[in-house]
């Protein structure tokens, strides 16, 4: 009759196809899974997942104090985002591929194109000044060294539509404000400061034409980790003389404005907004973190203006964090000139600062507030309601699922720091009680079970 029939059913060879044990020849074993997340990442156990909240928590601690709004975007964006032809590093360092549907795509290796793009997409519509800050996960296919892997979050704070270098000094003071919040001072981090028109004045004089200027500062950072003649080819494509490159770098051994200013031209723009910056520097009181220094040009070539670099003053890490002015990103896109301003800050070179300077929390215990256990299983009904009555009062409490002996339990209690341990007991039950340790003081004592949610108050406010 008509109607649909199971291939199992239809399939009159469907027990010879079906492996037993007894008919069937014994399988190779599986192979072992590779336990080790891909090169480059990182897996974030309980222990780094409380320092990942931790040190996220006083990036956006300190967003907020400067009245920073958070966004966010896709980690996936089209390949074309990227792939701007100044020679950068980032470029060739993409995660890119094609999709299913035929598209050159990329995973994020930076924020600020993402940024772009948002604020294109509304053609307009948002009132400036913005600012505004995320916590992206990017993503580089790059040689590994400490603090760097091939995927990192990083702290991006931009502002956007404010023309004058009062931005960049509202940036640099958020930075200082978040190095002193996690315990670092001036001796331990400076900030050093440059403006990409230092590099435009001189390649103007020397005769360079504008539209090689950021080809030029390109090259010219990667001068910090290579010899010019490990550039050579570049220059010749640009079409400057190995003379032009030398004299840049001669200029660019200046760490005071004054000397800077005997070779620019008198009138230099360069000039003017590093000493005004310097100012407002001294306004806000982080003087003592940030210094002149001609050498940095950062990688981008979309830096417009001022460029700033956080770096490690005994020498040992690479740079911490870096920014500056890139006024003419939009027009790249295709979208109109727009004055912005902005830094990327890493977590994985900032946590090894931390830790080199022993000022790291440490985040090995949970850090519940109390740990609640029945003595049997009859009671356990009775420690739920506890647990229950502590948590609606704002507690964090981890209820122990098992019968366990009250050893493993104190002993649970200490390593994951918790302040408190619940005991729900038979003699104290009778009485409408539970016996609650102080795993600080040592000290233990009953308390009413109709009256946890007073004493979970009380402690919450010692």
């Amino acid at each position: 009759s008509g109607g649909r029939v199971a291939a199992s059913v239809s399939d009159k060879d469907i027990l010879s196809k079906t492996s037993s044990s007894s008919s069937s020849s014994p399988k190779p074993p599986a192979q072992a899974l590779d336990t080790n997340p891909p090169k480059g990442t990182r897996d974030f156990y309980p222990p780094d997942m409380r320092l990942r909240t931790w040190l996220f928590s006083q990036w956006r601690d300190v967003a907020a104090l400067y009245g920073f709004s958070e966004y966010d975007a896709p980690v996936l964006e089209s390949e074309s985002l990227y792939t701007r032809k100044a020679g950068e590093e980032v470029t060739q360092q993409l995660y890119n591929f094609v999709d299913k549907g035929e598209r050159a795509v990329a995973l994020r290796p930076e924020m600020t194109p993402s940024l772009a793009r948002m604020v294109m997409a509304k053609k307009g519509g948002l009132n400036l000044p913005l600012k505004w800050f995320s916590i992206p996960q990017c993503w580089r296919y790059e040689r590994m060294t400490r603090g760097r892997r091939r995927e990192h979050f990083q702290w991006n704070m931009d502002v956007w539509g404010v023309s004058g270098i009062e931005a960049e000094a509202e940036l640099l003071s958020a930075m200082v404000t978040f190095f002193e919040k996690v315990g670092l001072t001036s001796e331990d981090v400076g900030i050093k400061v440059n403006s990409r028109l230092v590099i435009g004045e001189v390649l103007t004089e020397l005769g360079v034409p504008e539209e090689k200027f950021a080809a030029t500062c390109v090259l010219v950072d990667k001068l910090e980790k290579v010899p010019l003649d490990a550039i050579q080819g570049e220059l010749e494509e640009l079409g400057l003389d190995r003379s032009v490159v030398e004299k840049l770098t001669s200029v660019l051994t200046n760490k005071s404005i004054e000397s800077i200013g005997a070779v620019l031209p008198p009138d230099s723009e360069a000039v003017k907004q590093l000493t005004q910056l310097f100012k407002l520097c001294e306004a806000y009181g982080i003087q003592d973190w940030v210094l002149f220094d001609a050498s940095v040009v950062r990688g981008l070539a979309y830096y417009t203006g001022i460029v700033f670099e956080a770096f490690d003053r005994k020498g040992v890490l690479r740079a911490i964090a870096g920014g500056g002015r890139y006024d003419k990103l939009l027009e790249t896109f295709g979208g109109e000139p727009t004055p912005a301003a902005g830094f990327g800050f890493g977590d994985a070179v900032i946590v090894e600062l931390l830790k080199e300077r022993d000022v790291l929390p440490s985040f090995e215990g949970s850090g519940f507030d109390t740990v609640v256990f029945a003595m049997n299983e009859s009671l356990y009904g009775v420690a739920i309601e506890v647990a229950s009555k502590l948590r609606a009062s704002g507690q964090t409490v981890d209820l122990i699922l098992e019968n366990k002996k009250p050893k493993w339990v104190f002993k649970h209690a200490s390593r994951n720091e918790a302040k408190y341990c619940v005991i729900v007991a038979a003699d104290e039950y009778e009485n409408g009680e539970v016996s609650v340790k102080d795993l600080t003081a040592g000290e233990q004592k009953p308390v009413k079970i109709d009256a946890l949610s007073e004493w979970a108050e009380s402690v919450s406010r010692q």
